[in-house]
């Protein structure tokens, strides 16, 4: 993901389930990128970590939320 707009969970849930299951992992790479440049002691955008970890809680609430969805009917 290289934009870095804030994913509404519409567009989230809009998504198939390998789609957003696709995007999370490039979410946590980015993270892991992300977090390794802060151990160094450069980041450009120090926000972008914040906007990722959300973004990928985001996605894991969704996932949960359909799951349970599902499982009650």
């Amino acid at each position: 993901m290289s934009s870095e707009k804030k994913l509404k969970a519409k567009a989230l849930r809009e998504m198939t389930p390998e789609e957003r299951r696709e995007l999370l992992n490039q979410l946590r790479a980015e993270l892991v990128k992300l977090q390794t440049q802060r151990a160094r002691g450069f980041v450009e955008n120090p926000g972008r970590i914040r906007q990722v970890r959300r973004a990928i809680a985001r996605i894991l609430t969704i996932e949960n939320q359909l799951k349970r969805k599902g499982a009650v009917r």
